[in-house]
């Protein structure tokens, strides 16, 4: 190579340091500051569902797995005062399984529900002493159901996704006991993927004229057009949000989702355009509790909407009998299990 050749070719190197030092960390997402908000106590197990009371108060189930598998006895649900993270009362829920996914107040009654996943059924739940029925059963055969999370209508009507057969289940009104219908039954909402849960998180947005639905194991957000209460055919929202568990929607109709494979919240807005990524793992204490997000299963607003609480339910989904993923190995080593909390904005994408 002559002279000329060679001062090029250190001209091209260093045009090329200068755009990646100028503008690599324009692109980065600002992911805020992760804090630990709450830590069960020991012997507890990954927790999944959460709901924000109406006492502001932060109420959390658990779904009977630890790093071991599984475990015995009624499901268990921990309530925190949503100031400091403290732990309230602990509360044995009487006639369920271990295996509690996800729960919500009911908004005209404020009566406590929660998917009993290991029954297929959802109960109605005494929050203070743990007393529980019976609210909402599906007519499937035992065990075919994938019961997983629960939202509300305006009407107050519920709405309950099944993970296994790809149904979005409707329970009329606020009447205990009851059996649900089938309100939309798609391919859409089953998976055949990794983690293997289809219709999960699902929330209707402001106008109620769509319901969206994140579906696990397709890394999918799933939109169902509503029209005057009756559905339509579901359609993919957005692709590629890697493990897509439960799902919020803000005021201004932006979507958040826990992205359990990608140890992080996605925010995307009405478009579908991603508009925030937030969080991240950052390894584990020296007492094996989560730093940051692992396996983040569920979000919250904090009652005045300024906070975003996520179960890290740190699941090793090896315990199914299925290959490891990328924190198969660190869920193993967790010991304790958390919260965590983080400011509910949405930072600019980029820098200026």
């Amino acid at each position: 190579m002559d002279f000329s050749n060679k001062r090029m070719a250190a001209s091209l190197v260093g045009a090329v340091f200068l755009s990646v030092t100028s503008y690599g960390p324009a692109t980065a997402w600002d992911r805020g500051n992760v804090e630990t908000f709450a830590v069960l106590p020991d012997g507890a197990t990954g927790p999944e569902g959460i709901a924000v009371g109406p006492d502001g108060n932060v109420y959390v189930t658990t779904f009977g797995f630890n790093s071991s598998g599984p475990v015995s006895g009624p499901g268990q649900l921990y309530v925190f005062r949503d100031n400091d993270g403290k732990l309230i009362r602990q509360v044995s829920i009487a006639g369920s399984t271990s295996q509690l996914l996800g729960m919500d107040f009911r908004p005209s009654t404020n009566n406590l529900l929660v998917i009993d996943f290991g029954a297929g059924n959802v109960r109605s739940v005494d929050p203070q002493m743990g007393l529980s029925s019976v609210c909402i059963t599906v007519p499937t055969p035992p065990g075919a159901a994938g019961l997983n999370a629960l939202t509300f209508d305006s009407a107050g009507n519920t709405y309950i996704s099944d993970s296994f057969q790809g149904i979005i289940w409707k329970a009329t009104g606020s009447t205990c006991p009851q059996v649900a219908t089938a309100w939309v039954t798609h391919p859409l909402l089953a998976t055949s993927g990794v983690p293997p849960f289809g219709a999960n998180g699902l929330q209707f947005n402001k106008a109620g004229n769509a319901l969206f639905v994140a579906n696990t194991g397709n890394d999918q957000i799933i939109k169902i057009p509503v029209t005057g209460g009756t559905p339509g055919t579901p359609v993919v929202f957005v692709n590629s949000i890697n493990g897509a568990d439960g799902l919020i929607i803000d005021k201004d109709d932006n979507i958040w989702v826990a992205a359990n494979q990608a140890d992080e919240i996605v925010v995307v807005d009405p478009t579908g355009k991603a508009i925030a990524k937030l969080g991240d793992f950052n390894g584990l204490t020296k007492d094996g509790v989560a730093r940051g997000l692992l396996f983040p299963a569920s979000p919250v607003f904090s009652r005045d909407k300024q906070v975003l609480y996520v179960t890290n339910l740190a699941l090793d989904i090896r315990l199914f009998g299925l290959a490891q993923s990328v924190d198969s190995q660190w869920t193993a080593q967790v010991k304790r299990y958390s919260v965590s909390k983080l400011k509910a904005r949405i930072p600019p994408a980029f820098d200026k």
